[in-house]
């Protein structure tokens, strides 16, 4: 019996999960012709398709791996490659002559050119039955018309972020995590829209990477505006330093000092707050009231949070 592989294909960059050749193993990144549910593709092994790894796909595309390229496959996709701006070309007269109101992207053409996908970007719903026709007559092959949203434009055509390393939609991202300012504030990065956003013109999506790690090391300070009682006299919370886990304390006397969790005492949490965690843990008490460590914050949890903020869209 063959075994399975997940495989990357498409100019979306698909994950599938795909039965192997009979007898013969896949290694990483050996190149593959597979039958997907669109048609005949080139696609990238990536690794076998174990149960643990299916449970990672969020939409399990079904396939089969027909063959290893051969150079006629080869000439066959340099051929599409070299056809792809001048349908790019037609779809974007035809767009034009019938004045439709939406933006062309970018072209795909399948390997077997059984099928032509077009991305565009259009801020409402577009009629473009005629437009279908007219590319069908034209190209003489299958039409798919596909709507995109601006961060899935930039996982088409961007290719390098301000960290200089390629952009994450187009490389290890198969989701857009949603992104809002709240995530920037938490972690102290500027608010300029200029430095915190992407390539897509959104917020950048690996603000989402620590942000549970930050909400979980916030959770052990006590909050901005208690009063703490530290070995040097008591004082407000003005300020917090998440990672470095100390508080930045205003004396009566208007000093301002730098105190390490350990040097706090005792907590009076501000008004209209319950009990500071540090205050919590000295009586023994925990965030879950089972003595556990706090779990990671849920997807439902963050949604409810992020409800006051300005979430950017996920397309």
């Amino acid at each position: 019996m063959a075994a399975n592989y997940v495989v990357r294909y498409g100019r979306m960059r698909f994950l599938g999960d795909c039965a192997g050749l009979p007898g013969q193993e896949h290694p990483r990144g050996q190149a593959v012709v597979i039958r997907s549910d669109r048609g005949t593709e080139l696609g990238e092994v990536l690794c076998p398709a174990s149960e643990r790894t299916v449970r990672y796909l969020l939409d399990r595309l079904e396939g089969e791996i027909l063959r290893l390229p051969t150079d006629e496959d080869r000439e066959r996709q340099e051929r599409n490659n070299r056809e792809q701006p001048a349908d790019f070309t037609v779809c974007a007269d035809l767009i034009a002559r019938r004045k439709l109101q939406m933006d062309l992207v970018d072209v795909e053409i399948l390997h077997g050119r059984e099928r032509v996908v077009f991305y565009y970007l259009a801020e409402k719903r577009v009629d473009f039955r005629e437009l279908v026709k007219d590319l069908a007559r034209v190209l003489r092959t299958r039409i798919e018309m596909r709507q995109i949203g601006v961060r899935d434009e930039a996982k088409l055509l961007a290719d390098y972020g301000d960290c200089g390393k390629p952009v994450c939609c187009n490389t290890h991202l198969s989701r857009m995590p949603p992104v809002s300012m709240k995530m920037a504030k938490l972690q102290k990065t500027t608010l300029d829209p200029s430095k915190i956003s992407g390539r897509c013109g959104r917020l950048k999506c690996c603000l989402r990477y620590e942000y549970d790690t930050y909400r979980e090391l916030e959770k052990m300070l006590p909050p901005t505006g208690s009063t703490v009682v530290t070995s040097g006299g008591r004082g407000r919370v003005v300020g917090q330093e998440i990672l470095a886990q100390k508080l930045v304390v205003e004396f009566d006397d208007q000093r301002r000092v730098i105190v390490g969790l350990v040097d706090v005492l005792d907590v009076e949490p501000s008004r209209g707050r319950g009990p500071a965690p540090a205050e919590r843990r000295a009586r023994g008490e925990h965030e879950n009231g089972s003595g556990a460590r706090p779990g990671r914050l849920d997807g439902d949890a963050l949604d409810s949070e992020m409800d006051d903020d300005e979430p950017t869209d996920l397309n």
